[in-house]
Parts: structure tokens; C-alpha cells; sequence
């Protein structure tokens, strides 16, 4: 069981919906596979999102979580992190939801950082907390994300989409649990060609 300490608080708290990150501003690319007809209910969705949580960025963020927790040089991890974003809106979700981390961090009291990308800010900021408990909530909250992202564009129904994100819990927990020394790489191909097509989808809603 897991404690409920003060430090348990503050990670929910930073992975909340409700923390101003922006994170309903993004759809990892699944727009895209939205307007084009490949993700229309509830099992073409959790096909999409279960590809991004295993094999597409959940492993590499769960990566830089948990090695930036273990010490590893934030400005060398977030390299490899832009050099393994598959187009440049993923680096830029990854980015700007991270210096909005780091800018409301540093207002509530914690000491400066530079901007650094979510996962990597996120791992900083969590050090001396359970590392696969911080990834396990990162993974749940990005899964969410995404399926909110669903929920606002096709005719899911709440109820839907919470099954959906239920349905996932047992991805999200074998990907957090991966504790990794090099980088993973990412087989979520689809995924990431429609990242790379949302940069000129129009008419769009979300920034990814």
C-alpha cells in the first residue's frame, strides 16, 4: 500500500488535469488519426493509445523519469529526448508542457529550474519520492490526457471514455515498471506519422 504522505500529495497535485500545464491543449498527434477515420470508437482508440503507452513515447518518458530521478544530467537526457521526439510537435509538447511545469513549480515555492521537458522536470522535481510510483501516475495522467482529447472530438460519452482509460491501467503499469539504463526506442509508427501530419491538418484544435 502505497503511504498518503505529503509527497504523495504534491505528485498528485502536479499530475492533476487541473494543474496548468496545458495538457488539454494536446492530443500527441491523435487528431489527426481522429479526422482521418483510423480512431472512430472506443477499441480503435485504445489500440492508439495502448501503442503510444508501450511502444511510442510512454517507455522513453518513463525513461527520463526514472533517470533524472537517479541523478542523470537534465540537459543530457533532455537532448536525447529532443533528438528522439519523432517530429517537431512532439518536442514542443513535451517542452512547453514543461516549462509551464517548472515556471508554476518555481512560483509555489521549490527552487528554480531551467525549462526542461515534462518527464525530465517532473523527475527532477519528484527526487527522494518512489520512482515507479511517479512514473506510474505520469503514464495514468498521459493516458488521460489523450482520451480526453478523444472524449471532445468523437461521440464516446464520459462513461465510454472512462472505460477506455480503465481498460489501459494494466499497460500503463507494466510501462512504468520498465527501469531501463538506455534510452528506449519507439515501434508506435502510425502514431508518429500522424504527429508529423497534424502540423498541416486544418482545420485542428489542438497545438499536437
Amino acid at each position: 500500500m502505497i503511504p498518503m504522505t505529503t509527497d504523495l500529495l504534491r505528485l498528485t497535485q502536479w499530475l492533476s488535469p487541473a494543474f496548468p500545464v496545458s495538457g488539454y491543449a494536446y492530443s500527441h498527434g491523435l487528431e489527426t488519426a481522429m479526422a482521418g477515420g483510423h480512431v472512430t470508437d472506443a477499441a480503435s482508440l485504445t489500440a492508439w493509445v495502448r501503442a503510444v503507452l508501450t511502444h511510442g513515447t510512454g517507455p522513453l518518458d518513463v525513461w527520463a523519469i526514472r533517470r533524472s530521478m537517479a541523478g542523470d544530467d537534465p540537459a543530457h537526457l533532455t537532448a536525447i529526448l529532443r533528438a528522439r521526439a519523432g517530429s517537431p510537435e512532439r518536442w514542443q509538447e513535451a517542452r512547453d508542457q514543461g516549462a509551464a511545469f517548472c515556471e508554476v513549480t518555481t512560483v509555489m515555492g521549490d527552487m528554480p529550474l531551467d525549462d526542461l521537458p515534462l518527464p525530465v522536470a517532473l523527475g527532477v522535481r519528484a527526487l527522494g519520492m518512489d520512482a515507479g510510483v511517479v512514473a506510474l501516475l505520469f503514464l495514468q495522467g498521459f493516458a488521460g490526457q489523450m482520451v480526453s482529447a478523444a472524449a471532445r472530438f468523437l461521440p464516446l460519452g464520459q462513461s465510454t471514455a472512462q472505460t477506455v482509460l480503465r481498460g489501459l491501467h494494466a499497460d500503463v503499469a507494466v510501462t512504468a515498471a520498465r527501469d531501463e539504463i538506455d534510452p528506449p526506442g519507439s515501434a508506435a509508427v502510425l502514431a508518429e506519422m500522424d504527429a508529423m501530419a497534424h502540423e498541416t491538418l486544418q482545420p485542428r484544435i489542438f497545438r499536437t
